[in-house]
């Protein structure tokens, strides 16, 4: 997939799926925005990268900034092709009885109040574009309850629901929602699911996670038509067939 020319806005870049993503899409081509609360490591990793990459600290629970964010990339690159929504926590694990009130909903204003941030930040410049792609990472946990992350899945579930809006909303504009369900992942995300010994997704070896740019990949390749029966709808890497296609092994 080429993606010369293309700008490409990863959340949660700092580390993790985010920032393989981040390497994934340069390497094709692409303008890559690197947001993050985690200034030093985007910093880093637009180093790394080079020219074709600029990082902006963001919290994307805050629409100011994130609004901010796609306006800085506008003028640094002409332009916002693609947005991947894929900050979020994990933390705090708890049961919902013994859960912090705040705690909880600090997880929610990330992982689902960012995620709308990100589309309200950027839906008006692709509609004026006439053409995007929002990709929103999603989880099994969106479709499934899972002892310890009533945060966790309440936001991914919604996050699910949001998706297909933007498909019943915009796709007569351009826009391509599509979310991508990675399975488990080896990311510092799964040592905070390990430390937390709460339900059967802690008690996974390390080498049962998939590596980080596998899902980095699919992003990729979601970016081409071969990805546009998906439309308003969830890729799971878990199937075979999809990790077949687009060349995962």
């Amino acid at each position: 997939m080429d993606m010369t020319g293309k700008t490409v806005m990863v959340t949660g870049a700092s580390r993790g799926i985010g920032a393989e993503t981040a390497r994934v899409f340069a390497k094709a081509g692409a303008n890559v925005v690197l947001l993050a609360r985690s200034q030093d490591a985007i910093a880093d990793l637009a180093g790394e990268i080079g020219k074709k990459a600029i990082a902006i600290p963001c919290n994307v629970a805050r629409f100011g900034e994130m609004s901010s964010a796609v306006e800085t990339a506008l003028r640094a690159f002409g332009g916002l092709d693609v947005l991947i929504n894929n900050a979020g926590v994990i933390e705090p694990i708890s049961h919902l009885a013994s859960s912090d009130p705040d705690e909880w909903g600090q997880a929610i204003d990330i992982n689902l109040k960012g995620v709308y941030n990100g589309m309200r930040a950027a839906l008006p410049v692709m509609k004026h574009a006439g053409s995007g792609s929002i990709l929103t990472i999603s989880s099994g946990a969106a479709h499934h309850a899972i002892e310890g992350w009533s945060h966790y899945c309440a936001s991914k579930a919604a996050v699910n629901m949001m998706g297909r809006s933007v498909h019943l909303e915009e796709a007569a504009n351009g826009i391509r929602a599509i979310g991508l369900s990675p399975g488990t992942v080896a990311t510092q995300m799964q040592r905070e699911i390990k430390a937390s010994g709460i339900n059967p997704v802690s008690r996974l070896d390390w080498e049962d996670h998939i590596p980080a740019e596998w899902p980095a990949r699919a992003l990729l390749w979601m970016c081409s038509t071969a990805a546009d029966r998906f439309c308003g709808e969830e890729i799971s890497l878990r199937d075979e067939d999809i990790r077949k296609e687009i060349g995962l092994i």
